[in-house]
């Protein structure tokens, strides 16, 4: 008798979708002749349908998981299929996001139908984007242009680029990548001078605590390597208290043989005029103490008035 199958909740966008076939496949590709059925089921969210105003005046990254963690949590769905860049560091209690797939290109970029790179936009250009990260890089970076709050899945964004809402936009190469629309992009974004947020690149599976059926089957696509680099950027995040209304960056790496974890973290003011940065390295095993560490020294280099301009805060 077959069983019922493995239920994986996601969000409707394109690229939320195209993430939870490619765990989908992973899974039934590493299971073999034992995988179980899987179904995909699709959470419309409170981010998907406030799309007016900034997520820091109405809710923050949680606007994004709250209904498929309340599908979780009451047994709807099996696990959830996120963006790590998405997910709030403090989980509802009986949830964890501990399994990841490999990381994609964490880089950003820049897209444009008329202008060739960020340096290339003329003075007074307007560039739209809803992440308080790239508002505040691009500020410091081009003071001269106009930053607007402008959100939407992908398509909706380049489809407002396309009808001259904005000069240009901002976006992540991991999105278009799992999207096969690379071609989109107009300049990639070096990482010393735009680094990633926190999670980028990496999408992360979340489920119920002690489900040991649910975690057996991730266990065969989960990236170890991966994994250890989001516990240290997420204990980077969680030290920084860090939120939608704050502008933080975090990347960590590991060395080629495995033995050494390198993390860098980055605050900034929303204007982009100042800024704290900082890097650590040490063993994978320390990730948790490693961004832990990073946070505190970085929140102390800022001091409590750091981020006292950032709307909501």
């Amino acid at each position: 008798m077959q069983s019922n199958p493995v239920r994986i909740g996601t969000r409707g966008s394109p690229l939320a979708l195209a993430q939870a076939h490619e765990v989908r496949e992973r899974l039934t590709t590493a299971l073999g002749p034992d995988a179980p059925a899987f179904e995909i089921v699709v959470i419309k969210t409170s981010g998907d349908r406030i799309l007016d105003r900034p997520l820091a005046e109405v809710g923050g990254k949680g606007l994004f998981t709250k209904e498929i963690e309340e599908a979780l949590i009451d047994g709807s769905i099996d696990l959830a299929v996120h963006s790590s860049k998405d997910m709030p560091t403090a989980l509802p209690d009986g949830l964890v996001l501990d399994h990841f797939l490999p990381r994609e290109d964490v880089r950003d970029v820049f897209v444009s139908t008329r202008h060739r790179s960020l340096a290339d936009l003329p003075e007074g250009a307007v560039i739209g984007t809803a992440s308080l990260r790239r508002q505040a890089l691009v500020r410091r970076m081009r003071p001269d242009l106009q930053v607007v709050t402008y959100r939407g899945n992908v398509q909706s964004r380049l489809a407002k680029l396309e009808a001259g809402v904005v000069d240009a936009t901002l976006l992540a190469l991991a999105g278009l990548n799992r999207m096969g629309m690379q071609g989109v992009a107009t300049e990639v974004l070096p990482l010393d001078g735009f680094p990633p947020a926190v999670g980028q690149g990496a999408i992360g599976i979340e489920s119920r605590a002690g489900d040991g059926r649910i975690h057996a089957l991730l266990a065969a696509i989960h990236d170890p390597h991966t994994g250890v680099c989001l516990v240290a950027e997420r204990a980077l995040l969680a030290a920084l208290d860090g939120s939608c209304r704050t502008p933080i960056a975090g990347h960590a790496t590991l060395s080629a043989d495995g033995g050494t974890l390198a993390l860098y973290g980055l605050i900034l003011t929303p204007d982009g005029v100042s800024a704290h940065d900082g890097h650590v390295t040490g063993r994978p095993g320390d990730a948790a103490a490693l961004g832990a560490g990073l946070g505190a020294r970085l929140k102390a280099l800022g001091g409590p008035d750091f981020f006292a301009d950032v709307p909501g805060a």
